[in-house]
């Protein structure tokens, strides 16, 4: 199933591949049942909705590239995005230790050579040594536009790139969010819009870090999501 609907959309799997989809989705839907890590538990949707929606991103991912993923939770998009680019180097940030503990079996298990699960809130690891040290940053159903790109610019070098996976209707969110993006010294370079197999729509928001980003960003005390910058 996983491999028809790949196909369908470009991506080829090999066989490792295909075992490690079929491993990760055992391990979701067996880690769910205490976690709670998803609400979507179907086979086909699991394979539709998390792991080709995630991929969908990597066009836009250099060679080799040090990838971040904020708020990574169950793992996508990074995990689907190692499964099927094993030679990105994956950092996933978590606040929860549970979703930290259930990521750092499924590296484990999946067995992934750079790969790490690290739990710390993502305004604190910008402020760290973390700052400005990754090529790429993704998140998906994480935040706001305006928000996320508090979260998410702070960890990316100059010249790497921030991608965001939303839902289909993306319009007031990127106008609300211009401003923040340019504070943070980025500049938005496209919104794509598909569909995948089962009707429903997505976006993907890809921004470019043109400039540091000024020293008081990341805000804490929650200020990001409680007062976005614009």
């Amino acid at each position: 199933m996983i491999d028809a609907l790949f196909s369908e959309y470009g991506f080829s799997l090999n066989e490792l591949q295909k075992e490690q989809f079929s491993k990760y989705r055992e391990i979701l839907l067996h880690y769910n049942e205490k976690f709670n890590l998803t609400a979507i538990t179907d086979p086909y949707e699991i394979a539709v909705k998390h792991f080709l929606d995630s991929v969908v991103g990597e066009k836009h991912i250099p060679q080799g590239a040090a990838v971040v993923d904020i708020g990574s939770g169950a793992g996508f998009p990074a995990v689907p995005l190692k499964i099927y680019r094993p030679d990105l180097k994956i950092t996933m940030l978590d606040s929860l230790a549970k979703r930290v503990r259930f990521l750092e079996e499924v590296i484990k298990t999946l067995g992934f050579s750079n790969a790490e699960s690290i739990h710390i809130r993502a305004e604190d690891a910008a402020k760290g040594t973390f700052r400005e040290s990754f090529f790429v940053a993704v998140a998906r159903a994480v935040a706001p536009l305006a928000t996320l790109a508090e979260y998410a610019l702070p960890l990316v070098k100059v010249g790497g790139k921030f991608i965001a996976y939303k839902g289909p209707d993306v319009e007031e969110e990127l106008a609300a969010g211009r401003k923040a993006v340019k504070v943070l010294g980025g500049k938005i370079l496209s919104s794509e819009k598909y569909l995948l197999p089962d009707g429903s729509g997505r976006s993907l928001i890809v921004i470019e870090k043109t400039a540091p980003t000024p020293a008081k960003y990341p805000r804490g005390q929650n200020k990001p999501r409680l007062s976005p910058i614009g």
